[in-house]
Protein backbone atom coordinates (compact mmCIF):
# COMPACT_ATOMS: atom_id res chain seq x y z
CA UNK A 1 0.00 0.00 0.00
CA UNK A 2 1.33 3.40 -1.03
CA UNK A 3 2.71 5.38 1.67
CA UNK A 4 1.28 9.50 1.64
CA UNK A 5 1.51 12.44 3.28
CA UNK A 6 -1.19 13.96 4.62
CA UNK A 7 -0.88 17.71 4.04
CA UNK A 8 -0.15 19.75 7.45
CA UNK A 9 -0.52 23.32 6.45
CA UNK A 10 -3.84 22.82 4.26
CA UNK A 11 -6.80 25.16 6.37
CA UNK A 12 -4.27 27.32 7.53
CA UNK A 13 -1.65 28.37 5.21
CA UNK A 14 -3.92 27.56 2.38
CA UNK A 15 -7.38 27.31 1.49
CA UNK A 16 -8.25 23.36 2.47
CA UNK A 17 -11.15 23.84 0.14
CA UNK A 18 -10.52 22.71 -3.15
CA UNK A 19 -12.60 25.33 -5.26
CA UNK A 20 -11.53 28.06 -3.55
CA UNK A 21 -7.97 26.95 -3.50
CA UNK A 22 -8.53 26.79 -7.70
CA UNK A 23 -9.77 30.21 -7.60
CA UNK A 24 -6.97 31.81 -5.54
CA UNK A 25 -4.17 29.89 -7.33
CA UNK A 26 -5.46 30.37 -10.95
CA UNK A 27 -6.26 34.17 -9.84
CA UNK A 28 -2.61 35.07 -9.17
CA UNK A 29 -0.95 32.81 -11.76
CA UNK A 30 -3.48 35.01 -14.50
CA UNK A 31 -2.53 38.34 -12.99
CA UNK A 32 1.09 37.51 -13.25
CA UNK A 33 3.29 38.27 -16.48
CA UNK A 34 3.26 36.00 -19.40
CA UNK A 35 7.09 35.41 -19.84
CA UNK A 36 7.97 34.78 -23.77
CA UNK A 37 11.69 33.90 -22.88
CA UNK A 38 12.24 29.90 -22.89
CA UNK A 39 10.99 27.76 -19.53
CA UNK A 40 13.65 28.60 -16.80
CA UNK A 41 16.30 25.87 -15.77
CA UNK A 42 15.65 26.62 -11.75
CA UNK A 43 13.31 28.81 -9.62
CA UNK A 44 13.31 30.40 -6.29
CA UNK A 45 9.61 30.80 -4.59
CA UNK A 46 8.08 31.96 -1.13
CA UNK A 47 6.64 29.82 1.03
CA UNK A 48 4.81 31.83 3.68
CA UNK A 49 0.75 31.92 3.88
CA UNK A 50 -0.74 32.49 0.56
CA UNK A 51 -2.33 36.03 1.66
CA UNK A 52 1.19 36.88 2.52
CA UNK A 53 3.41 34.97 -0.37
CA UNK A 54 0.88 33.73 -2.82
CA UNK A 55 1.21 36.74 -5.58
CA UNK A 56 4.79 36.83 -5.15
CA UNK A 57 5.17 32.95 -6.02
CA UNK A 58 2.62 33.13 -8.63
CA UNK A 59 5.01 35.81 -10.65
CA UNK A 60 7.45 32.41 -10.32
CA UNK A 61 5.27 30.14 -11.11
CA UNK A 62 3.56 32.02 -14.42
CA UNK A 63 7.06 30.78 -16.20
CA UNK A 64 6.19 27.16 -15.90
CA UNK A 65 4.04 27.39 -18.62
CA UNK A 66 6.23 26.18 -21.25
CA UNK A 67 7.31 23.28 -18.99
CA UNK A 68 2.82 22.34 -18.69
CA UNK A 69 2.21 18.82 -20.77
CA UNK A 70 6.11 17.96 -20.61
CA UNK A 71 5.39 15.89 -17.16
CA UNK A 72 8.51 17.22 -15.75
CA UNK A 73 10.23 15.77 -12.22
CA UNK A 74 10.35 18.96 -9.96
CA UNK A 75 13.07 18.61 -7.20
CA UNK A 76 11.72 20.69 -4.45
CA UNK A 77 14.34 22.11 -1.76
CA UNK A 78 13.82 23.94 1.22
CA UNK A 79 14.43 24.63 4.83
CA UNK A 80 14.13 22.27 7.81
CA UNK A 81 11.90 24.55 10.05
CA UNK A 82 11.00 21.89 13.29
CA UNK A 83 13.63 18.95 13.71
CA UNK A 84 17.43 18.94 13.65
CA UNK A 85 18.96 17.98 10.69
CA UNK A 86 22.24 17.26 9.68
CA UNK A 87 22.18 17.34 5.53
CA UNK A 88 19.17 16.44 3.31
CA UNK A 89 15.83 14.47 3.90
CA UNK A 90 13.47 13.36 1.82
CA UNK A 91 9.96 12.20 3.09
CA UNK A 92 10.39 8.39 2.84
CA UNK A 93 6.35 8.47 1.33
CA UNK A 94 5.40 7.46 -2.29
CA UNK A 95 2.28 10.19 -2.23
CA UNK A 96 1.83 13.43 -1.66
CA UNK A 97 -1.70 14.52 -0.92
CA UNK A 98 -3.02 18.25 -0.97
CA UNK A 99 -6.84 19.84 -1.59
CA UNK A 100 -6.46 19.53 -5.04
CA UNK A 101 -5.31 15.67 -5.06
CA UNK A 102 -2.53 13.50 -5.11
CA UNK A 103 1.20 14.00 -6.12
CA UNK A 104 3.71 10.85 -6.54
CA UNK A 105 7.06 10.95 -5.15
CA UNK A 106 9.85 10.29 -7.58
CA UNK A 107 10.99 6.82 -6.68
CA UNK A 108 14.26 7.12 -9.25
CA UNK A 109 15.14 10.18 -8.04
CA UNK A 110 14.87 9.11 -4.73
CA UNK A 111 17.11 6.52 -5.11
CA UNK A 112 19.58 8.72 -6.91
CA UNK A 113 19.37 11.11 -4.18
CA UNK A 114 20.00 8.74 -1.53
CA UNK A 115 22.75 7.22 -3.56
CA UNK A 116 24.82 10.48 -2.65
CA UNK A 117 25.22 9.68 1.04
CA UNK A 118 23.71 13.24 1.40
CA UNK A 119 19.96 12.54 1.68
CA UNK A 120 18.25 10.05 4.13
CA UNK A 121 14.90 9.24 4.57
CA UNK A 122 13.29 11.35 7.43
CA UNK A 123 9.29 11.33 7.65
CA UNK A 124 9.55 13.46 10.72
CA UNK A 125 11.33 16.06 9.20
CA UNK A 126 8.73 16.57 7.06
CA UNK A 127 5.38 16.06 8.96
CA UNK A 128 4.86 19.54 9.73
CA UNK A 129 6.70 21.08 7.43
CA UNK A 130 5.38 23.78 5.33
CA UNK A 131 7.72 25.30 3.21
CA UNK A 132 7.23 22.14 0.94
CA UNK A 133 3.94 21.59 0.82
CA UNK A 134 2.44 24.93 0.04
CA UNK A 135 4.42 24.56 -3.04
CA UNK A 136 2.26 21.59 -4.34
CA UNK A 137 -1.10 23.13 -5.20
CA UNK A 138 0.49 26.16 -7.53
CA UNK A 139 2.91 23.19 -8.90
CA UNK A 140 -0.70 21.16 -9.50
CA UNK A 141 -2.04 24.07 -11.23
CA UNK A 142 1.20 25.54 -13.18
CA UNK A 143 1.67 22.43 -14.78
CA UNK A 144 -0.61 19.26 -14.57
CA UNK A 145 1.19 16.24 -14.47
CA UNK A 146 4.54 16.07 -12.33
CA UNK A 147 6.47 13.86 -10.02
CA UNK A 148 8.48 15.71 -7.33
CA UNK A 149 11.37 14.73 -5.04
CA UNK A 150 10.88 16.83 -1.72
CA UNK A 151 14.08 17.74 0.19
CA UNK A 152 14.40 19.73 3.20
CA UNK A 153 17.48 20.89 3.64
CA UNK A 154 19.36 21.11 7.57
CA UNK A 155 22.81 21.61 8.50
CA UNK A 156 24.87 21.31 4.84
CA UNK A 157 27.70 23.26 2.68
CA UNK A 158 26.60 24.72 -0.21
CA UNK A 159 29.06 22.16 -1.79
CA UNK A 160 26.73 19.22 -0.24
CA UNK A 161 23.30 20.95 -1.71
CA UNK A 162 25.21 21.51 -5.32
CA UNK A 163 26.50 17.99 -5.09
CA UNK A 164 22.61 16.46 -4.86
CA UNK A 165 21.79 19.06 -7.38
CA UNK A 166 24.04 18.11 -9.85
CA UNK A 167 23.33 14.60 -9.00
CA UNK A 168 19.88 14.58 -10.01
CA UNK A 169 19.37 17.65 -11.78
CA UNK A 170 18.82 16.74 -15.87
CA UNK A 171 17.31 17.88 -18.75
CA UNK A 172 13.55 17.27 -17.09
CA UNK A 173 13.93 18.24 -13.81
CA UNK A 174 13.13 21.44 -12.38
CA UNK A 175 14.51 22.69 -9.45
CA UNK A 176 12.55 24.59 -7.16
CA UNK A 177 14.14 26.01 -3.74
CA UNK A 178 11.50 27.66 -1.45
CA UNK A 179 12.40 30.42 0.56
CA UNK A 180 11.37 33.67 1.96
CA UNK A 181 13.62 36.30 2.95
CA UNK A 182 14.27 38.83 5.81
CA UNK A 183 12.03 38.19 9.03
CA UNK A 184 10.54 40.43 11.01
CA UNK A 185 12.60 44.17 10.27
CA UNK A 186 10.42 47.11 10.05
CA UNK A 187 9.33 47.58 6.39
CA UNK A 188 12.16 50.22 5.35
CA UNK A 189 14.71 48.04 6.80
CA UNK A 190 13.05 44.89 4.92
CA UNK A 191 13.28 46.47 1.70
CA UNK A 192 17.31 48.05 2.10
CA UNK A 193 18.05 44.18 3.47
CA UNK A 194 16.29 42.38 0.32
CA UNK A 195 17.60 44.61 -2.34
CA UNK A 196 20.71 43.34 -1.21
CA UNK A 197 20.18 40.36 -0.87
CA UNK A 198 18.14 39.79 -4.65
CA UNK A 199 20.93 41.61 -5.68
CA UNK A 200 23.33 38.77 -4.61
CA UNK A 201 20.89 35.92 -5.85
CA UNK A 202 21.13 37.80 -9.58
CA UNK A 203 24.97 37.92 -9.07
CA UNK A 204 25.15 34.54 -7.82
CA UNK A 205 27.28 35.35 -5.80
CA UNK A 206 27.17 33.11 -2.17
CA UNK A 207 26.92 32.23 0.10
CA UNK A 208 23.76 34.22 2.14
CA UNK A 209 23.85 34.06 5.39
CA UNK A 210 20.64 32.83 7.27
CA UNK A 211 19.25 35.88 8.53
CA UNK A 212 18.91 37.40 5.00
CA UNK A 213 17.11 33.81 4.11
CA UNK A 214 15.14 31.23 6.07
CA UNK A 215 16.13 28.97 2.62
CA UNK A 216 20.03 30.08 2.34
CA UNK A 217 21.24 26.67 2.53
CA UNK A 218 19.58 25.32 -0.49
CA UNK A 219 19.62 29.16 -2.22
CA UNK A 220 23.61 28.55 -1.91
CA UNK A 221 23.70 25.00 -3.26
CA UNK A 222 21.50 26.40 -5.98
CA UNK A 223 23.94 29.54 -6.84
CA UNK A 224 26.94 27.38 -6.89
CA UNK A 225 25.47 24.64 -9.04
CA UNK A 226 23.66 27.75 -11.40
CA UNK A 227 28.04 29.37 -11.26
CA UNK A 228 28.67 25.89 -13.07
CA UNK A 229 26.29 25.75 -15.65
CA UNK A 230 26.64 29.27 -16.18
CA UNK A 231 23.33 30.24 -15.61
CA UNK A 232 22.15 33.58 -15.33
CA UNK A 233 18.98 34.57 -12.57
CA UNK A 234 16.06 37.32 -13.27
CA UNK A 235 14.85 38.45 -10.60
CA UNK A 236 10.75 38.36 -10.94
CA UNK A 237 8.98 39.91 -7.66
CA UNK A 238 10.31 41.62 -4.55
CA UNK A 239 7.83 42.49 -2.04
CA UNK A 240 6.90 41.73 1.71
CA UNK A 241 4.29 41.34 3.45
CA UNK A 242 3.54 44.62 4.38
CA UNK A 243 2.81 45.33 0.47
CA UNK A 244 0.26 41.85 0.81
CA UNK A 245 -1.04 41.93 4.09
CA UNK A 246 -1.07 45.33 5.14
CA UNK A 247 1.05 45.42 8.57
CA UNK A 248 4.21 47.58 8.15
CA UNK A 249 5.61 47.36 11.46
CA UNK A 250 7.27 43.74 11.45
CA UNK A 251 7.12 42.55 7.82
CA UNK A 252 8.83 39.21 5.90
CA UNK A 253 10.22 39.41 2.65
CA UNK A 254 9.76 37.36 -0.04
CA UNK A 255 11.28 37.38 -3.75
CA UNK A 256 11.09 35.03 -6.38
CA UNK A 257 13.78 34.24 -9.23
CA UNK A 258 13.87 32.36 -12.58
CA UNK A 259 17.14 30.91 -13.44
CA UNK A 260 18.13 30.60 -17.19
CA UNK A 261 20.80 29.50 -19.29
CA UNK A 262 23.58 32.31 -20.66
CA UNK A 263 21.98 34.22 -24.18
CA UNK A 264 24.13 33.20 -27.03
CA UNK A 265 25.97 35.86 -28.68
Amino acid sequence: MARVRAPAVAGSFYSADPSLLVQQVDGWLERSPTPEQARPAALIVPHAGYIYSGPIAASAYAHLRGWKGRSPRVLLLGPCHFVPLRGLAHPDVDVLQTPLGSVNVDAELRERAEATGLVVPSAEAHRREHSLEVQLPFLQRALGSFTVLPLVVGRAAPEQVASVLEALWTDDVLPVISSDLSHYLSYAQARQVDQETAEQVVSLEGPLEGERACGAGAINGLLLAARRRKLRAELLDLRSSGDTAGDKSRVVGYGAFAFRPEART
